[in-house]
């Protein structure tokens, strides 16, 4: 069935007159019956780990929009947890993790194939959701980069410029590159087991990559995705794989070729023209409205929506948000924003 679906066709190269939609973030907190499950789960881990409701939180946008894609419901900080680093959420602010910064930190640490007893909740999911899905619509299973999970993972939190991982990175290159080795192997774990339990496609989010510059971006942000990507290729050699290095920028361009990766998201920080002249030549893209548009709506959406749909058309492309929909955004003009991708059928 998965070559019949939109988002398979795309990934697969195919350029489409309606492009698949799907939407990151689409299982969450603007929606009202999401709020609703979160509050039977009780709080977010709980609710990341109870395969039925995570189940059922992303089959919501399904059944509200009837988008293309599924992407499963899980968070980037999962893997650390899975490697022994204490986990928690403060109601408000985000996420919080015990900290690794020095050696005795990372040496406590658990191996990359030690991961699976935490992270079975989320393989379950997976199953279940490879059963429940209507036969149109695509799954897709994700997980954090290797530098953007160490940046969590070093600062204990989420920071505006990444500086304690920078820094660490500056003192103590190979605790980083240690530290980040290991996420890499357990990031290639969780992914293929994820394929394993019916996950059609695979999605590598590197929220930070935009902070790392030149050379730095080549080694630790570049080069992890091209391993973790020809790892699952040898593995998995038919399941497609996606990329988002936000914010990179020129470093968007052939970063398809340079990882083998076969679609590369973008954020909305880049013209959709010229991603299309510059990105779009090596393959499927991925994007790339402002999810601010989520929040105002109005002919501005429309315009560029349209804008996107048109900029993209001369080759393979899955409409998506730049970003992650914000939980202010209002659910009726992901409707708007979805009836004027389609308007062209």
């Amino acid at each position: 069935m998965s070559g019949t679906k939109k988002l398979m066709r795309a990934l697969a190269g195919e350029t489409q007159v309606v492009p698949p939609i799907w939407m990151m973030r689409q299982a969450g907190r603007y929606l009202p019956e999401y709020r609703a499950t979160r509050e039977q789960a009780g709080d977010f881990l709980s609710l990341c780990y109870n395969s039925d409701l995570a189940t059922e939180v992303t089959l919501q946008p399904i059944r509200r929009y009837g988008f293309d894609a599924a992407i499963l419901f899980a968070d980037i900080l999962l893997v650390p947890q899975a490697l022994g680093a204490d986990l928690w959420f403060v109601t408000g602010e985000g996420p919080r993790l015990s900290t690794v910064t020095t050696q005795a930190d990372f040496d406590a640490l658990k191996p990359a194939d030690a991961i699976h007893d935490t992270l079975a909740p989320i393989y379950q999911t997976v199953r279940n959701l490879s059963e429940a899905l209507p036969s149109e619509t695509a799954l897709i299973g994700f997980a954090g980069a290797p530098w953007t999970v160490a940046t969590y993972m070093i600062a204990g939190r989420g920071t505006p410029d990444q500086a304690p991982a920078h820094a660490l990175r500056d003192e103590n290159t190979a605790l980083f590159e240690a530290l980040l080795s290991r996420i890499t192997e357990a990031t290639i774990d969780y992914l293929s087991m994820q394929i394993e339990a019916g996950a059609e496609t695979v999605k590598i989010f590197d929220s930070w990559a935009g902070s790392l510059k030149g050379e730095a971006f080549d080694r630790y942000a570049l080069a992890p995705c091209r391993e973790i990507t020809a790892a699952l290729k040898t593995r998995h050699p038919d399941v497609p794989v996606i990329g988002f290095p936000r914010e990179a920028g020129e470093k968007y361009v052939g970063f398809a070729k340079a990882t083998g990766v076969d679609c590369v998201a973008l954020d909305n920080s880049v013209d959709p023209d010229w991603a299309a002249a510059n990105v779009q030549i090596d393959g499927c893209v991925q994007g790339n409205l402002a999810s601010a548009h989520m929040v105002t709506g109005g002919q501005a959406l429309i315009d560029e929506t349209r804008a996107i749909v048109r900029a993209f058309s001369g080759g393979p492309h899955v409409f998506n948000l730049g970003h992650g929909i914000t939980p202010d955004a209002d659910p009726d003009n992901v409707q708007l924003m979805i009836d004027t991708v389609r308007e062209s059928r």
